[in-house]
């Protein structure tokens, strides 16, 4: 029996209300003038007195020092072993803006970047063009021509950013990149990985092709980039494992795809704390509510100590409204991002779970050194999925 499998024997139904909220990238390292992290510099009252009531800890996303994508980051919190359900980026980002995906459709993300005369690409973001010019350039690619007998969709995510759906006989996704992620160089070549994917990968390239003479008329967005090819297969559902009624709540179209992929209600909402807010408290009638905020991960990434600190404050707020709108509340990042670094890491990430069936209370608070010290000890993010239901009451007892 398989580790989903056991669990899923062992699920039953109940009325208790989870509360899911990941801060993105929120664990750090220590600032060098106050040996304080972020997450420790920040003033987070509600974290704090959740903490100290509740049951703290550290989880790994993935493996120790292997640092995640957030893909995977994601896909380990809600229970699935994301060594062993690897999922691209593409099939991501095409179930995050609910595109028509079906099982064996290949997907890939698209990223419009700038190429010179001779084909060398200059700006791999397209200069970070709006949703107002990357919206319409999507729609253009999506009318060409299916080549092969293959249908291809395309459909516009956010800014420079979009997606591509194949769906045909013989395709696998197993293809590399084209994205090298430098410039002054061609894109990639296409590329299978793998016997069986060559026609993928053929298909792919008329596709780059075909786009590049459509958008010859742009500055910018002249060109495509291809990322994260993968085949689609769905995931078993929560509802299926766990029988939740679950939904999510995220600002960012990828984090959709992932909680699409769970088999959630899946809610897009701007990317402030009041809209999120709103937004969860619409979700009276569902049991388990993922709550996702971005951007604590953002000001990681842009080496903004303070703002990252303050972003932290924010989502801080957005707890202190919900809390108490659950029965069971569970609070980590899907990775670190500390600011020294401007990119995700290794590094243990502080957990925190609060019900009324809590051991151990008292802690001193939500941070990374004393959530290292917390009840929970250490932990595999997979695993945070089962301990949350098992607060919940949602397990039978196992065996006699």
């Amino acid at each position: 029996m398989s580790r989903l499998d056991f669990y899923r024997s062992l699920a039953i139904p109940g009325d208790r209300r989870i509360l899911f909220m990941v801060l993105d990238g929120v664990g750090g390292l220590p600032h060098p003038a106050t040996g304080l992290t972020e997450l420790e510099a920040a003033n987070t009252p509600a974290l704090d007195a959740l903490a100290k009531s509740g049951e703290t800890g550290l989880t790994t996303p993935v493996l120790p020092g292997v640092t995640p994508g957030s893909g995977p980051a994601h896909i380990a919190l809600f229970g699935y072993d994301p060594v062993e359900y690897q999922v691209g980026r593409g099939v991501l980002a095409a179930l995050g803006v609910a595109a028509d995906l079906r099982p064996g459709d290949v997907a890939a993300r698209i990223n419009f970047c700038t190429l010179d005369d001779e084909g060398n690409v200059t700006d791999r973001r397209a200069g970070r063009i709006g949703d107002e010019i990357g919206e319409p350039l999507a729609r253009r690619l999506d009318a060409m021509a299916d080549p092969e007998g293959v249908e291809i969709a395309v459909r516009h995510v956010k800014q420079y950013r979009a997606c591509v759906v194949f769906r045909g006989d013989g395709l696998e996704g197993d293809v590399a990149d084209t994205d090298s992620q430098q410039t002054g160089v061609p894109p990639l070549d296409l590329r299978a990985r793998q016997a069986g994917s060559e026609r993928m990968a053929r298909v792919a390239a008329g596709f780059v092709e075909r786009a590049r003479a459509e958008l010859g008329d742009q500055q910018a967005a002249n060109g495509v980039l291809l990322r994260g090819f993968d085949g689609y297969s769905p995931l078993p559902s929560l509802e299926f494992l766990y029988r939740l009624d679950a939904a999510a709540v995220a600002a960012y179209p990828m984090y959709l795809g992932v909680a699409r992929l769970a088999g959630m209600e899946a809610h897009g909402v701007a990317d402030d704390p009041a809209a999120l807010v709103g937004k969860v408290m619409e979700m009276g009638s569902k049991d388990f509510v993922f709550l996702h905020y971005k951007s604590t991960d953002s000001r990681g990434e842009d080496g903004d100590f303070d703002a990252k600190v303050a972003e932290i404050e924010k989502a801080d707020g957005v707890l202190a409204q919900l809390a108490e709108q659950f029965d069971v509340v569970m609070v980590t990042g899907d990775h670190s991002t500390p600011s020294k670094m401007r990119a995700h890491s290794w590094h243990p990430v502080p957990l925190l779970i609060a019900s009324d069936n809590c051991r151990v209370g008292g802690g001193s608070g939500f941070g990374e050194l004393a959530c290292a010290q917390g009840a929970l000890g250490h932990v595999r993010s997979s695993e945070i999925m089962p301990l949350v239901l098992a607060h919940a009451g949602r397990f039978r007892k196992f065996g006699a």
